[in-house]
């Protein structure tokens, strides 16, 4: 009985593992070889954020604008690609994730 316990712990544990690997393996799948696009999206408040597509699966959903408080998004949809190239850039580079700044914001001129 204590024989059977203990296998059937075992593999549960080998198994959980295994679970927990695959997770954290389909979380990174972006590669500077991936397929990185961008749609610009309506947000809340008339505004717009953006989606950011690796090989056609969507990667990043950006609803409101980076490193800002608050949940509006851009005013201008030209803004909202301005970061969602900025993004896709950095994750051209390897960067994960790609985190946006205010600084990165300002010097876009997306904001003041």
């Amino acid at each position: 009985m204590k024989k059977n316990l203990l296998l059937i712990t075992i593999l549960l544990l080998v198994t959980a593992i295994k679970i927990s690997g695959q997770n954290v393996q389909g979380s990174s799948q972006v590669n500077t070889q991936s397929k990185l696009t961008y749609k610009i999206i309506n947000s809340p408040y008339n505004t717009y954020g953006y989606d950011v597509y690796a090989d056609g699966k969507l990667l990043i959903h950006q609803t409101s604008i980076p490193a800002m408080q608050g949940n509006k998004g851009f005013a201008a949809k030209t803004n909202a690609a301005r970061v969602a190239e900025l993004v896709i850039e950095k994750l051209h580079k390897g960067i994960m994730p790609p985190t946006i700044t205010k600084e990165e914001l300002q010097k876009l001129k997306v904001i003041p």
